[in-house]
């Protein structure tokens, strides 16, 4: 069985792609509030929110318990609209040998796709592929969209 593996899971939002682009890489602190049900908590630990190096801490709930993860901003592209995290520390850890997710917005007149790749090597072969990671982050997805719908209604 194979230990390295790469999950890709897409969502239409109706809200502002670039908008959507704009909170992952440099408002990801806000996430909390509008996906407060996901993420309890996100704090910078080192370097400046939205650059390449900077550290984040993680507070979110996933599989219905409260969990960690420590990240570090692996790359960001503004053409693209994309941004890497690559999680160094916390729950995740206890699965995988390595963890990276990264999130892409394709904007295309009123259209955007946003666009979740996970790829990652699993600490053993009994460990599962992070499918409900990847459902958490379409549903953190539909809530930044709905939370920007509702006060731009």
């Amino acid at each position: 069985m194979e230990l390295s593996g790469k999950l890709v899971s897409q969502i239409e939002i109706k809200s502002d792609g670039d908008v959507f682009h704009e909170i992952l890489r440099e408002r990801p602190h806000h996430i909390s509030d509008m996906s407060p049900d996901h993420v309890q908590n996100c704090d910078l630990h080192e370097g400046q929110w939205g650059t390449v190096g900077s550290v984040i801490y993680w507070n979110y709930t996933h599989d219905g318990e409260e969990r960690v993860a420590k990240n570090i901003i692996h790359a960001i592209d503004e053409e693209k609209k994309s941004v890497t995290f690559e999680i160094v520390e916390g729950d995740m850890m206890k699965l995988y040998k390595t963890f990276k997710l990264s999130v892409h917005v394709d904007t295309t007149g009123e259209d955007n796709l946003v666009t979740w790749t996970s790829e990652y090597e699993k600490l053993n072969e009994d460990i599962p592929d992070p499918h409900t990671l990847m459902e958490l982050c379409l549903n953190v997805t539909k809530d930044i969209e709905s939370h920007h719908l509702s006060i731009n209604a």
